[in-house]
């Protein structure tokens, strides 16, 4: 990218960010993207790309930082059975049901094995709070739900992370669905994970009372951030958990000391400033990369895997959160519908985009054409619906 474009797309963001700083009742990436979209078609902006690897590599471990330092540890563990439901085991149902109800649909128009139809299932259960929360915050008379919608998408991303990266394994290699081989590397990637991201970030919250320089303990929380996904990542198990679990072992380490403002000063400060920068860069190009995916041949059956991907997830989610002892539940029966239609698709699931194309299996054109219109259908119409629905519902 040229320098020049950067720091186009920079204003563009700065512009964005600003204007709803006061109501807070916009989405912004959807905004952001819609104006990736019109970028695509101005010639001064032809070279642009969003590539697998300044996504996966660069942009997506400081961001799943941020959201986990930042993520309260006492919503989280006010929310940790509602969250821990709906981030694993409703997640993992919605898969096996979406994929199946994807491979049946796709058989009334185009030809689709249904571990690729699996695939795109994964690639579309991740959801992404950055376009939701703060307009669920400002809408409600109480954060419970933002911070419900905030920490599953927080678990989910290594969760469906794991999934895909299994699924992909299979069909790479060509194997058949196996539930034990499945489950084996699932427990593996996704436990492994977790516990490196725990040890490391004890260590970290540890190491950081060794410098009273602010300067220095932004460093050391940017070596964190990259340095335990590469690590994790070398071992063969999932960078995106283990980044996750350190960023709130982090946090609730600092909760636990009584100089908390000390240190959470100094990277508060830091990561603020890089959290708007990333998502403007990442939501535009995101829009920008859209229009080389749309292909009107298939606009009817991505219509089709978008309402059913709202469908199959409004009736896990509020399914299972019915379901769970009255002791236990946080939310309501509207509450959990609110929680339903508030799951976005966004950044995660574009990053398995990429990664899915960047593998070269066959049928690869199909399958990312299907999944991105999908995608985007509900990055606009689930984010620009939020509000009224919050409202209506309140």
């Amino acid at each position: 990218m040229d320098p020049v474009q950067i720091i186009l797309l920079l204003l563009i963001g700065y512009i964005i960010f600003t204007a709803d700083k006061r109501s807070q009742v916009f989405p912004r990436p959807p905004v952001l993207a819609g104006i990736g979209i019109i970028l695509a078609f101005i010639p001064f902006f032809e070279g642009l790309m969003l590539s697998e690897t300044a996504l996966y590599e660069i942009i997506l471990p400081a961001l799943l930082f941020i959201s986990a330092y930042k993520y309260s540890v006492a919503a989280l563990k006010k929310n940790a059975f509602v969250i821990g439901l709906l981030s694993t085991v409703s997640l993992i149902l919605m898969v096996l049901i979406l994929g199946g109800l994807i491979f049946w649909l796709a058989g009334l128009f185009i030809e689709m094995p249904f571990l690729h139809a699996l695939l795109i299932s994964a690639i579309l259960t991740p959801t992404d709070p950055v376009s939701v929360t703060s307009i669920l915050h400002k809408s409600m008379d109480n954060e419970k739900v933002g911070d419900i919608v905030e920490g599953e998408s927080l678990i989910n991303d290594g969760t469906s992370y794991v999934i895909f990266a299994t699924l992909l394994t299979l069909v790479t290699e060509n194997d058949s669905f196996s539930i034990g081989a499945f489950s084996g590397e699932f427990l593996y990637v996704s436990l492994g994970g977790s516990l490196i991201g725990i040890v490391c970030g004890w260590v970290v919250s540890r190491a950081v009372h060794f410098t009273h320089h602010q300067e220095y303990q932004v460093m050391l929380s940017i070596v964190m951030a990259y340095g335990i996904f590469y690590l994790a990542e070398a071992f063969g198990i999932s960078g995106v958990l283990a980044t996750v679990a350190a960023g709130l072992m982090l946090s609730w380490e600092f909760g636990r000391i009584n100089r908390e403002d000390h240190y959470r000063e100094s990277l508060d400060h830091f990561w603020d400033v890089v959290e708007p920068t990333l998502l403007s860069l990442v939501f535009l190009l995101i829009g920008f990369t859209s229009v080389s995916y749309i292909n009107l041949e298939l606009l009817i059956p991505a219509v089709g895997i978008f309402i059913l991907s709202l469908i199959v997830r409004t009736s896990v989610v509020v399914g299972t959160i019915s379901l769970i002892p009255s002791g236990k539940r946080t939310v309501t029966g509207k509450e959990s519908f609110l929680i339903s239609f508030a799951g976005v698709k966004g950044t995660m699931s574009v990053v398995l985009l990429l990664l899915l194309e960047a593998s070269g299996t066959d049928g690869i054109e199909m399958l990312t054409a299907l999944a991105f219109m999908a995608l985007m259908l509900s990055l606009f119409i689930q984010s620009f619906g939020v509000y009224p629905l919050a409202r209506k519902l309140k």
